[in-house]
């Protein structure tokens, strides 16, 4: 999933950004308001991690502006330490979720799932399409009663496909949510993925449930 981190603490922001690249989360950074509510505005996101005290712009006039802009992309809000003025102002202001400083990583991936979870529309925990299940929590596959390993690219890969099942998902939006907006390597790097998910969840059972919709891209079906 893609995620934009909003933090001023340079090193804060890359120890967040490392950590979750291993959960499957592609990150991009912004370290002041502006280009945090530019990158809020202009670019998909799945969720947003936004710091309070920020220069150019603070996290308040960030969150504000976005909602303004009917940008409804789930927000958790990094308070101060007992804050708890800030975080009423935040939810206030549109948060959909916050965290005070200091945060432990776990807590931070939980509060971040839980949000992907209940976004707009809202979001089951355990993902699924039949018999096809996929728990983001857990970093869980299986079809059926068979557990099927996948690597974290191919995680998120089906994580995405499975988030918009039913609908028709070109190349382009593959990568930028699931590689980077930036990506300059071989686009066809998709379809080597599709390829490496259908022989894991739908050769061996012999289903068909990534449908290539040609010259548009792919279709997981519901």
């Amino acid at each position: 999933m893609r995620m934009l981190i909003i933090e001023d603490e340079r090193g804060l922001a890359a120890a967040i950004a490392d950590g979750l690249a291993s959960e499957g989360f592609v990150v991009e950074a912004a370290y002041d308001g502006v280009d945090g509510l530019w990158r809020a505005l202009h670019e998909p996101h799945d969720v947003i991690v936004l710091d309070i005290m920020l220069p150019g712009l603070s996290g308040y006039e960030v969150l504000k502006r976005m909602r303004a802009a009917n940008v409804w992309t789930p927000v958790l809000m990094l308070t101060a330490k007992d804050g708890e003025y800030d975080e009423a102002d935040a939810l206030d202001l549109g948060a959909d979720d916050y965290l005070s400083k200091p945060f432990s990583y776990v807590v931070l991936v939980a509060h971040l799932r839980a949000l992907l979870r209940r976004g707009a529309p809202p979001r089951p925990t355990v993902l699924a399409a039949n018999d096809l299940t996929l728990d983001p929590a857990r970093r869980r596959c299986r079809r059926g009663n068979h557990e099927i390993d996948l690597t974290a690219r191919e995680f998120t890969l089906l994580e995405f496909l499975l988030r918009r099942a039913g609908q028709v998902v070109s190349k382009t939006e593959i990568l930028t949510h699931v590689w980077d907006e930036n990506f300059d390597g071989d686009t066809n790097i998709v379809e080597v993925y599709v390829g490496y998910l259908r022989r894991k969840i739908d050769a061996p059972f012999d289903r068909r449930t990534i449908e290539t919709v040609r010259g548009a891209g792919y279709r997981l079906r519901s």
